[in-house]
């Protein structure tokens, strides 16, 4: 599958446009991420905790997407964007969309 934030795709031609798809998830802060996150906030740096928590649901989101677009039989996502928003005090939501195509390769 490949995937693209442009709308196109180099040496490709869409001949399918399938429809938007979109994943998302909700994750919540952990006391004890937050009790480091304080800590760090005051000596300064990275807050790793974090860091890896949002890494993490980018992976899941992503796979999602994916998997939504394979059950279209697509072949690309293409415009894919990411948004995220506060559900809650101490969760967020992370959500990403994108266009499923169909492709063929250009002939050169």
């Amino acid at each position: 599958m490949l995937l693209t934030t442009l709308e196109t795709l180099q040496g490709y031609e869409i001949t399918e446009t399938l429809g938007m798809v979109r994943a998302n998830t909700v994750r919540t802060r952990h006391v004890g991420k937050d009790i480091l996150a304080a800590l760090r906030n005051i000596i300064g740096g990275e807050i790793v905790e974090y860091t890896k928590m949002l890494a993490e649901s980018r992976e899941q989101v992503m796979d999602r997407l994916e998997n939504n677009a394979r059950e279209l039989d697509a072949d690309a996502i293409v415009c894919i964007r990411f948004t995220t928003s506060a559900v809650m005090q101490g969760a967020a939501e992370l959500l990403a969309y994108g266009t499923a195509v169909k492709l063929k390769k250009i002939q050169k």
